[in-house]
């Protein structure tokens, strides 16, 4: 049984009720020097997880064509779309009300994105699915905790609320990757954790403000991991 999800969606509940009660209390200074470690933690993490590539070729060429056909979808424009439309249908009720309202529903579908739909969390969950290895959420309990308590000093208890969608997304990601476990070989897992290595270093740059990669674009490379890989071993290892 996975227990990452469980872990994970633990500390983004525990956060969001610790940070409502704390509310204004927490200073800004830390709140700003966080965000940066929360970069450099996912720095950290990516970079330790790349120097265990099997097959360097494949890490280069799952990621390149992965980004490739990400960039060809468009998919952060998608999502990005979906929620300006989900901003609109949740503000339209209060245009009287505007710029207060506006900026709370801005934020808070910012952090739904941040907390359900990043690089870390797909390829944590998928990992933990097919190795049993649930370190990588682990590791992102403990930035997310940090992070709702953050954001739900601003935002209040309806951060916490993120906690449901983000461990159904996770265990639905954990269950389809444990099925094509029997397929997999050691190298493949090397190369496709290498891969997340590389989403993860491209999250923490973003995070840290140095490059705005397009994260959400590059994970069609996880997709293309192992079978780049299986045909890497076969016709040339």
């Amino acid at each position: 049984m996975v227990t990452g999800p469980f872990i994970n969606a633990s500390a983004v509940l525990v956060g969001g009720v610790l940070g409502a009660l704390l509310s204004q209390r927490l200073p800004e200074r830390i709140r700003t020097a966080m965000i940066s470690i929360f970069g450099l933690a996912s720095l950290g993490i990516g970079i330790l997880l790349v120097i265990k590539c099997a097959n360097l070729p494949v890490m280069v060429l799952s990621t390149l064509v992965g980004t490739l056909l990400g960039e060809i979808c468009n998919m952060e424009k998608g999502i990005n779309t979906l929620v300006s439309k989900l901003q609109q249908l949740m503000s339209a009720k209060g245009k009287k009300k505007a710029s207060a309202h506006e900026s709370y529903i801005q934020s808070y579908v910012a952090i739904i994105v941040l907390f359900c739909a990043s690089g870390t969390g797909v390829f944590g969950a998928m990992r933990e699915g097919m190795t049993g290895d649930a370190s990588i959420l682990i590791a992102k309990a403990f930035l997310d905790f940090f992070t709702a308590t953050i954001f739900a000093c601003t935002l209040g208890i309806a951060v916490a609320a993120i906690s449901v969608p983000m461990l159904l997304i996770q265990l639905t990601l954990a269950a389809c990757a444990a099925l094509i476990m029997p397929l997999t070989t050691p190298m493949m897992l090397a190369d496709f954790s290498a891969v997340g290595g590389m989403l993860l270093v491209a999250t923490g740059l973003r995070i840290c403000g140095i490059k705005m990669f397009a994260v959400v674009n590059m994970l069609p490379a996880l997709v293309l991991a192992m079978p780049i890989s299986a045909a890497w071993t076969l016709f040339f290892a």
